[in-house]
């Protein structure tokens, strides 16, 4: 059991919508990401989302609706809705994650911006 610096955690990469693991809770995940411009739009059926903004500011687009998520602000996106986050005027976001393990990253859809590995750092 040790801490875990955040800070210190987002300096060890670069790569924008790249998640990295920094620990396991039962069975969900916390992940921490560089998000930078739109990523792709999807879902996962049987998984809800959490997304806690540490830095900037998170547009959560809904198929009829757009969501403004600010600094020290979380948005969980259910099962099953179909969304894409973005980022404004060419803004990078820090964002912690809560996801269950088997959460694919683009969920029903395979992109160019799809990993299937998380790295654990």
């Amino acid at each position: 059991m040790k801490t875990i610096n955040l800070q210190e955690k987002l300096k060890s990469f670069s790569k924008h919508w790249h998640p990295h693991q920094i620990a396991v809770v039962d069975d969900m995940q916390v992940l921490l990401a560089k998000l930078k411009d739109e990523f792709v739009w999807h879902k996962h059926e049987e998984e809800d989302e959490l997304f806690f903004v540490q830095k900037g500011t998170l547009e959560m687009h809904f198929r009829d609706t757009v969501e403004i998520v600010k600094e020290g602000e979380l948005i969980v996106v259910p099962k099953g809705v179909e969304h894409c986050p973005k980022t404004q005027n060419n803004e990078e976001v820090h964002v912690l994650l809560f996801e269950k393990l088997v959460t694919n990253h683009t969920g029903n859809v395979i992109d160019k911006k799809t990993v299937s590995d998380y790295p654990k750092i």
